[in-house]
This record gives C-alpha cells, sequence and structure tokens, in this order.
C-alpha cells in the first residue's frame, strides 16, 4: 500500500509557494545560476526545536548548515569510510571557503543528557552511543565534578560539548590552516530553547554570555 506523503509538509510547501516564494524568487534564481557563496557555516544539533534558519532569519544561501546528534565535530582521522560532519567541514572550508564557523549547542540536548546519564542504547547498533564516545572523557568529567550542582550538570557538558567541538575543528589541517591565516574565524553558541535566548562564548574567559 503507498504511503501518502507528510500533509503538514504538503500544507506548508503550498504556503511557501503563495507567501515566501515571491519574496524569495529573484535570490533563488540567483543562487540557482551562480552557485551558493555563503560566509558562515553552522554546526548544530538536529534536535527539532533548533533550527538555525528560524533562529537567526536567515535567507536561502546564507548559512551553511550540518546538524548532528548534539552538534559534535569529531577529531580529525581518516580511518572508517562514512564521515558526514567532516566531508560538510571540508566542502565549507576548501571548496567555499566560509569566514566563519559557528558550533551551536542547545539547552536540553537529549544526545547529552544520555552520554552524561551513561543511558542504555536504543538499539543493538548503539549507532547514538558510537557517536557520543567522542565525548566520553567530558561526560566523565561533568558527571564527578563536585563544582558542577546536579541540576546544573547538563547545561554545563552542553556547554563544554561546544568547546570540545570548537578544539576538534583545530584538528582538521585546512581549519587550522585557514584559522592561522586569519581567513576563518571560530565561534560557540548555547542556544537556550526554553527562553528562546542565544548565548555567545566569550573565547577571553571561556564563558557563555546572552546576546
Amino acid at each position: 500500500m503507498a504511503q501518502l506523503f507528510p500533509e503538514r509538509l504538503i500544507d506548508g510547501y503550498r504556503n511557501f509557494r503563495e507567501n515566501r516564494l515571491p519574496l524569495e524568487n529573484n535570490r533563488l534564481k540567483l543562487l540557482a545560476n551562480h552557485g551558493q557563496r555563503p560566509k558562515i557555516m553552522l554546526i548544530g544539533c538536529c534536535d527539532s526545536r533548533v533550527s538555525p534558519e528560524v533562529i537567526f532569519d536567515t535567507a536561502p544561501g546564507e548559512i551553511f548548515v550540518v546538524r548532528n546528534v548534539a552538534n559534535l565535530v569529531p577529531p580529525f582521522e581518516q580511518a572508517g569510510e562514512y564521515h558526514g560532519t567532516s566531508a560538510a567541514l571540508e566542502f565549507a572550508v576548501i571548496a567555499l571557503k566560509v569566514k566563519h564557523i559557528v558550533v551551536m549547542g542547545h539547552g536540553r540536548c537529549g544526545g547529552v543528557h544520555a552520554a552524561l546519564n551513561e543511558s542504555d542504547p536504543l538499539s543493538h547498533s548503539d549507532f547514538i552511543g558510537q557517536w557520543m564516545s567522542i565525548m566520553d572523557n567530558l561526560a566523565a568529567e561533568v558527571r564527578n565534578d563536585v563544582n558542577v550542582p546536579e541540576a546544573l550538570k547538563a547545561k554545563e557538558l552542553e556547554h563544554r560539548a561546544v568547546q570540545l567541538s570548537l578544539q576538534n575543528l583545530l584538528s582538521f589541517p585546512w581549519v587550522r590552516s585557514a584559522h592561522d591565516a586569519g581567513e576563518l574565524s571560530l565561534h560557540g553558541a548555547w542556544f537556550d530553547v526554553s527562553e528562546g535566548e542565544l548565548h555567545i562564548l566569550n573565547s577571553k574567559d571561556e564563558k557563555f554570555y546572552s546576546v
């Protein structure tokens, strides 16, 4: 039996055609004919509550977005076969020559919660667990940190995960090269889902401040 395409998406598409497309039509034609030239890459979580295009009110072609569980950047390595986030990073820096990379974490992140609480695998393959192992040591540090109240441990780990990803970005040769040459800037951010509030990482004191 044929499965019906989700009606919500059909409704949204019709609304796009009727309302937004007339406003974006010229821009889309330009992008189609001349290609994309975004200046910003954003690495975010695939959580449905945290849409970068909505949060930053961007038009088509403005930001190059890659989303994964817990907005993680893995360290550079060439073993294995599949590197989705690394491939997107390579394309953004080398081909698109973006000027900024933003890693944006968020509150109430399910991946971070699973890492912090050492949750049982959702399936026998445990894809999430293997992916989140990128921050195993970090999760253990926060879990055992007596200076962080229990109620704030998840938020603390969400913040530290952003900082870890920024560190891992510099393990990629082409990122390090562009960054050291002053051609690429790296930024950390954290979005409070409940308040709709953006916090930006200050590189000087390594703390997050509300915009």
